[in-house]
C-alpha cells in the first residue's frame, strides 16, 4: 500500500532535495521572491514559514541551526520576526507566472507578504 510521504520528491535525492530547499528558503528570505517551478515553490512555502516561526519564538540557537546563511540570520531575527509579530501564519504567496518555454513547466513567484 502506497502511503503519502508528506511531501514531494521532486525527483531529487534526499540530501539534494534538502539542500535545494534550505538555500531557496534563504533566498526567499534575503531577496523576498524568488521565481521559481510551482511544485517546489509549494515545498519552500513550508521551509520559510517555519523559518519565520522560529524566529518569533526567540529561541535563536535553533533557529542558527536551521538557517546556513548569518545575513539571513540576522534578517530574520531582526526585520521578518518584528513585521510577522501579530501574523498567526501565511507569511508566503504563490503567484503563477505561466509556462516555462524551454521545458513547458510551470512557473511560480514566491513573495513574502506584506
Amino acid at each position: 500500500m502506497i502511503k503519502n510521504t508528506g511531501h514531494r520528491k521532486l525527483g531529487k535525492t534526499t540530501t539534494h532535495r534538502k539542500a535545494m530547499l534550505g538555500n531557496m528558503a534563504v533566498s526567499v528570505v534575503l531577496h523576498e521572491e524568488v521565481k521559481t517551478t510551482v511544485q517546489k515553490a509549494k515545498e519552500v512555502r513550508r521551509e520559510v514559514d517555519g523559518l519565520i516561526t522560529l524566529a518569533k519564538s526567540g529561541d535563536k540557537l535553533a533557529l542558527k541551526n536551521a538557517v546556513n546563511n548569518e545575513v539571513a540570520y540576522k534578517k530574520l531575527v531582526e526585520v521578518l520576526s518584528e513585521r510577522y509579530a501579530k501574523r498567526d501564519g501565511g507569511y508566503t504567496r504563490i503567484y503563477k507566472a505561466g509556462i516555462r518555454k524551454g521545458d513547458n513547466a510551470e512557473v511560480a513567484i514566491i513573495k513574502l507578504v506584506e
